[in-house]
């Protein structure tokens, strides 16, 4: 290597080895947010003329060498006490391929290539999408993306951090030293950028963030897509593998009418679901042929696993996420998750996960003040802190928080394949006052109680996942009287695609918890959710919330002795899965369990072999094959027609009736709700001739009386209930009997 300019002065050569000094002294001192303009290869003279300087750092180095291909090592000279070494090379221009070996006082080395030669690797369009809101592929931007960049192979990351004075990635792969690897600010973007080569695949990694006041926080990536196994807290890189063989199924998906097709839901808790002998809950493989083959027995055509995003504490179900874009470890890889999903598609079962933005826990490792400031969330208690989960709510008036929380509904959707998203705790998010005392909540710009920018999220949001997630079903957890959760968004609704029925669900758990002797007297508990039917479009939901925290196991809360507990959860569902809406229950109930859930224990399968419950399994298998055979449940869902009463007001003896239609097919649904047998009972039907029982719940097969019934009927030429036939049935105890026209 030739040496240098001779007639350079040795003070003009250090000078342009040092560079800008202040900005020297900020890398020394561990504040740069523009380390490149100090770090890697720079021209060095304004002309470019007099070669390349290269500038490197390590603080504990006692040498450092500059690796030029087909060439010796060439030693760089330190530069003061602070780390920084320096090396002119003549005859060069940047940009230059080199790598750089650091030596330490204990003989060891560490040879790399150096991150300070590249260039930017997100772009100026990235960034101005992401800052006004609109990206809609925000992981291909944001995060830690794995990158051949200039025939080396490493990680692009990029992070939010607009209030930062330093970003560093630190990991194993620097071991874990934030003076190493500082970030770049990209301007007023307020992302911080590095690519590191040689980082490999899993490697675990965080960020180091200097606060404005000093303090240093050291935080997982919001945009990791694989997080360490709780309760380690790190990032992972990651970079999908997997291949797809689901094609079929989201061609038909991003055609489908979600409102007129069969939807049966098996909510499910993925951890307590099925264990090894050993206890381990199983992983996403494991799972997959074992639930696909569960739920297709009894009917159902999705399953929705409780929140799988990545959360530190068991105890929150997954409601207390920290990794939104990370599948949690705990049962396997994002790869492994996809999986799970690819299997349910390849054999017809669609997935829906639960998904969270209306708040995040406090966990220090995660979102909360995440560069020191009320980053993603409001800095005002009254506004940023649920009272009643003690976790933090999203600021939904920042662009850059609302891209966070959309992009990342569309990266389950479409980088995950998952088929829907039910949205928790809406109603939380739509009231300012929410879980409030008078003086502990602001109101809006017109004094109101609505939280305005929440309800633009949710509307954008949704819209977003219309246009770019075709097919996908959008579902609310909304328990209060707002009007238009399910109305599309340029109606002025919310946009989703359906709601909970959550009031259809409390009334009728508490008709059902009550003695039938007095059943007459709470009639309406019953019939009211016919009252405003249409006015969304529902899942009729037996969830998860229904069977714990002392509220016990849906068959204890049915009254009398076991028989009739058993009957009455016969007649509960079948009266759930004949009336308007689609269906959810949550995993067990096919076991009907005496105990109500606890996640820290699998199901009791040994529960299916005693007589009393393969009866009862019997009946939900009968009871799904109904649903999905006859299309007056489930096509016509939305039609204002495809439900009416029969009687609704027989209060006396505790009976309903109603017809369910499509076109010209339809069902006659009648209810029993005591144990008294009704003999000679007259129902007005539409149609003349002869009819067929579809299912009677208290069938001898199904652990009922098989009370006798009259299973082939023929109508009478005599007028009721306003239809112009009738027809005499025995309606036997505590049941429900499905009648179709012959």
């Amino acid at each position: 290597m030739a040496a240098p300019t001779r007639n350079k002065t040795s003070t003009d050569r250090q000078a342009a080895l040092r560079g800008d000094t202040r900005e020297t002294a900020r890398i020394a001192r561990g504040d740069s947010h523009e380390p490149h303009r100090v770090l890697g290869a720079h021209p060095a003279a304004p002309d470019g003329g007099a070669g390349v300087v290269v500038r490197a750092f390590h603080p504990d180095a006692v040498k450092t060498e500059l690796l030029l291909a087909e060439q010796p090592p060439i030693q760089m000279e330190k530069i003061g006490r602070q780390g920084l070494f320096g090396v002119l090379v003549p005859n060069r221009k940047p940009p230059m391929e080199y790598r750089l070996r650091f030596s330490f006082a204990d003989g060891t080395s560490w040879e790399r290539d150096d991150p300070y030669r590249f260039l930017p690797t997100v772009g100026e369009l990235d960034l101005h999408l992401f800052n006004e809101g609109s990206h809609r592929r925000l992981w291909e931007a944001l995060g830690a993306r794995r990158r051949t960049v200039d025939g080396v192979e490493g990680v692009a990351f990029s992070v939010w951090a607009p209030n930062a004075k330093r970003v560093s990635v630190v990991g194993e792969f620097c071991n874990w030293d934030g003076r190493l690897f500082p970030m770049r600010s990209l301007g007023s973007s307020g992302v911080w950028e590095l690519f590191v080569p040689n980082v490999g695949p899993w490697s675990l990694y965080k960020y180091e963030i200097k606060t404005q006041s000093g303090e240093l926080r050291i935080k997982s990536d919001p945009m990791a897509f694989a997080m360490e196994m709780p309760s380690g807290t790190a990032s992972r890189v990651f970079d999908s593998q997997f291949e797809w063989g689901d094609q079929e199924w989201m061609a038909r998906r991003s055609k489908c009418d979600p409102l007129r097709a069969p939807i049966a839901i098996y909510e499910l808790h993925l951890g307590s679901w099925m264990r090894t002998e050993d206890g381990r809950p199983l992983n996403y493989r494991e799972i997959a042929p074992r639930l696909v083959e569960h739920v297709k027995r009894f009917g159902f055509t999705h399953v929705e696993p409780l929140p799988l995003a990545e959360h530190p504490f068991d105890g929150s179900w997954g409601y207390q996420v920290s990794g939104y874009y990370a599948p949690t470890a705990r049962y396997g890889s994002p790869d492994d998750f996809r999986y799970f999903v690819d299997y349910c598609h390849r054999h017809e079962i669609g997935v829906i996960v639960d998904w969270v933005p209306a708040h995040f826990p406090k966990d220090d490792f995660a979102l909360a003040r995440f560069d020191g400031t009320a980053l993603y969330e409001h800095e005002d208690p009254r506004l940023g802190e649920h009272p009643d989960w003690g976790t933090l709510i999203f600021n939904y008036g920042r662009n850059e928080v609302r891209n966070f929380l959309t992009a990342n509904a569309l990266y389950w959707l479409n980088e995950l394949h998952v088929d829907g998203l039910r949205v928790d705790a809406v109603a939380s998010m739509l009231y300012l006052d929410y879980s409030r005392k008078a003086g502990e909540w602001i109101p809006n710009r017109y004094g109101g109680r609505e939280n305005i920018e929440a309800i633009q999220f949710l509307q954008s949001m949704n819209e977003t996942v219309r246009a770019e997630a075709p097919g996908a079903i959008m579902v609310a957890e909304e328990s209060t009287a707002w009007g238009g959760v399910s109305r599309p968004a340029g109606e002025g609704g919310l946009g989703f695609t359906f709601k909970w029925n959550m009031g259809w669900m409390h009334d009728t758990l508490e008709y059902f918890s009550k003695d039938p002797i007095h059943r007459r007297y709470h009639h309406n508990e019953l019939t009211f959710a016919a009252i405003y039917e249409h006015t969304e479009r529902f899942i009729m939901p037996l969830s998860h919330d229904e069977v714990v925290h002392g509220k016990g196991a849906l068959l204890c809360k049915m009254p009398g002795d076991p028989w009739r507990q058993f009957a009455n959860l016969r007649t509960l569902l079948a009266y759930q899965y004949t009336r308007p809406g689609k269906k959810l229950l949550f995993m067990g109930t096919e076991l009907a369990p005496w105990c109500e859930w606890n996640h820290h224990d699998a199901l009791d399968w040994s529960l299916a072999e005693r007589t009393e419950r393969a009866a009862f399994q019997r009946f939900l298998e009968d009871l799904g094959r109904l649903y999905r055979e006859h299309s007056c449940l489930w096509r016509t869902d939305p039609d204002a027609d495809a439900f009416s009463w029969i009687d609704c007001h027989d209060c006396d003896n505790s009976v309903l009736s109603f017809l369910r239609r499509d076109g010209e097919s339809f069902l006659v649904v009648v209810l029993n709700l005591t144990p008294v047998p009704r003999d000679n009972y007259r129902i007005g039907v539409p149609r003349a001739g002869g009819y067929v029982e579809r299912m009677n719940t208290d069938a001898l097969r199904y652990g009922g009386s098989e009370y006798p019934t009259d299973s082939t009927p023929h109508t009478d030429a005599v007028p009721w209930h306003g239809q112009s036939h009738s027809l005499h049935l025995n309606l036997p105890p505590l049941g429900v009997v499905v009648l179709a026209p012959a």
